[in-house]
C-alpha cells in the first residue's frame, strides 16, 4: 500500500474490509491451512520514514476491530443469536480484563427496560442489555457508545415482505461496530471512562410478540404506543441511552444503529447519517469520517418541527411517524433523543449506518474506524490522535459560548 502518513489509518481499514472472515463455502471448510495476507506500507510525501512499531500495533487492532464487526454482521441469526452475541462480548471482556454487566430476559421487564424486552420477548433466545465498562484512573469525562443489536429483524407482526427481509441479519451492525471499536480503543490506551452498551434482541414473530396498539413503559419513564413493530431499533436504543444517562452518568452519549432504510435515500450508500444536539460534534463527525474513510453527512436536527410526528392520544408518544415523507431518518433519531430529553445538558450523537454497513452482500465493519477516529484524542495512541478532529470551526451563538465550552468539549 503506497500512501501518505495521514492516510495510513484509512488505508489499513479499507484493506481490512477487503478480507472478510465469515464464510460457509464448502471449499473453505475443507481447507486445513489458513491463508495469510501480508500488507506492506510505503509512505510517500512528507514524513515518509519507516512506519513505527506503535503505528503498526494500532493498525492491527483497528483492522481486527473492523473484521470482528464485519464477521458478526455477516453471520446469520441461526448462529449469531443473542446468546452468541453475548459470547462475543464476554470474549472481548475476558481479553481486556473486564467483566460485562448483563441484564437479561425477565429481569429486563422487572427493571423497566420495556423497549428491549418488548422487542425481543417473542424470540427463542431472550433479549439482553450488556455493558463493557473501562474506568481508568485520571479520567476527566464519561463516554457511552450505545449499539443497536437486533440480531434479526422480521419486522415483528408488522412483518417485512419477502424481498425486504433478506439481509436483516445486518441489523446488529451498530452493536458490532461498538464491540470492535471498544476492543481497539482500550487496547490503544483510552484515557477516559468508556462504556460500551449493547441493546440485543431478535425482533421475532410468535404468540408473545408485541402487537400494534400495545403500550410499553421504557427505562426513561416515558410510555410509547406501538403503531409499527418494525420500528423497533429506536425502542431498544431509547432504553440504552437512558441507561447510559441514568446509571452510567455519561457526559457524551453516542448511539450507532442500522436504524432506517430512509438513511440510504437521505445520505446515500457510502455516507452514514449523523444527527446531534451539537453543531461542533456534527462538524467533528464529518471531519473524522474524511480522515478514516467511514464517511458521514448531517441530517436535519429540528425537534420543534419534527417530533410532533410521534404524537399519541393515549401515551407519551408513538414509535413511528405519522408522515413518512417528513424527514423520517431525522425523526427516528429524535425519538431516541426524546428519552434523554431535548434539554439534556450533555452531548448526544446519533449515527444511522443502515446503508454503509454493507457493500453488496458483504458487511463492511462500518463504524469501527469512525469511532476510533472521532474519539482519537481520548487515546494515548499517536496515530489515533493524528486522525482525530482537532477542533472544528463552527458558529456558536454568543449566549451558547459558555455552555458549549463547559458541557460539549471535544475529547
Amino acid at each position: 500500500m503506497v500512501c501518505e502518513q495521514a492516510d495510513v489509518f484509512a488505508s489499513a481499514c479499507a484493506l481490512a474490509r477487503a478480507f472478510p472472515l465469515f464464510t460457509h463455502r464448502s471449499s473453505a471448510s475443507r481447507r486445513t491451512e489458513k491463508k495469510t495476507v501480508t500488507v506492506e506500507f510505503f509512505l510517500v510525501g512528507q514524513d515518509n520514514g519507516p512506519v513505527e512499531v506503535s503505528t503498526l500495533q494500532c493498525l492491527a487492532n483497528a483492522t481486527e476491530g473492523v473484521r470482528l464487526a464485519a464477521r458478526i454482521v455477516d453471520t446469520p441469526c441461526s448462529e449469531m443469536n443473542t446468546d452468541t452475541f453475548l459470547e462475543e462480548i464476554n470474549k472481548v471482556g475476558k481479553e481486556l480484563g473486564i467483566v460485562p454487566t448483563i441484564i437479561r430476559d425477565e429481569e429486563l421487564k422487572a427493571r423497566g427496560f420495556g423497549g428491549i424486552y418488548g422487542v425481543g420477548k417473542a424470540a427463542l433466545h431472550p433479549p439482553a442489555l450488556a455493558v463493557l465498562s473501562h474506568t481508568p484512573d485520571g479520567a476527566t469525562q464519561t463516554i457511552a457508545w450505545v449499539g443497536k443489536g437486533i440480531v434479526y429483524d422480521t419486522g415483528g407482526l408488522s412483518i417485512k415482505g419477502k424481498t425486504t427481509m433478506p439481509g436483516m441479519k445486518r441489523d446488529c451492525g451498530g452493536a458490532a461496530a461498538v464491540l470492535g471499536a471498544f476492543r481497539a480503543a482500550i487496547m490503544q490506551g483510552f484515557k477516559d471512562n468508556l462504556h460500551a452498551v449493547f441493546c440485543l434482541a431478535e425482533n421475532s414473530v410468535g404468540p408473545n410478540a408485541t402487537r400494534p396498539d400495545d403500550i410499553h413503559l421504557l427505562y426513561s419513564g416515558k410510555t410509547v404506543e406501538i403503531n409499527n413493530t418494525d420500528a423497533e431499533g429506536r425502542l431498544v436504543l431509547a432504553d440504552g441511552v437512558s441507561y447510559a444517562c441514568k446509571d452510567l452518568g455519561a457526559d457524551i452519549i453516542l448511539d450507532v444503529a442500522t436504524l432506517t432504510g430512509a438513511q440510504g435515500i437521505a445520505t446515500g450508500k457510502y455516507h452514514a447519517a449523523v444527527l446531534t444536539n451539537s453543531a461542533e460534534w456534527e462538524a467533528a463527525c464529518v471531519k473524522a469520517g474524511r480522515k478514516c474513510g467511514d464517511l458521514v453527512h448531517p441530517l436535519v436536527y429540528c425537534p420543534e418541527l419534527h417530533f410532533s410526528e410521534f404524537t399519541s392520544a393515549v401515551a407519551d408518544m408513538k414509535n413511528s411517524v405519522a408522515d413518512r415523507d417528513n424527514s423520517p431518518s431525522s425523526c427516528a433519531g429524535l425519538f431516541i433523543a426524546s428519552h434523554l430529553g431535548f434539554d439534556w445538558p450533555g452531548v448526544w450523537v446519533h449515527l444511522d449506518i443502515a446503508a454503509p454497513v454493507h457493500a453488496g452482500e458483504r458487511a463492511t465493519g462500518f463504524g469501527v474506524a469512525l469511532l476510533l477516529a472521532l474519539f482519537g484524542r481520548a487515546s494515548e495512541d499517536p496515530l489515533l490522535n493524528l486522525v482525530s478532529p482537532l477542533g472544528c470551526e463552527v458558529d456558536v451563538q454568543e449566549g451558547d459560548m459558555g455552555r458549549d465550552s463547559k458541557r460539549r468539549k471535544l475529547v
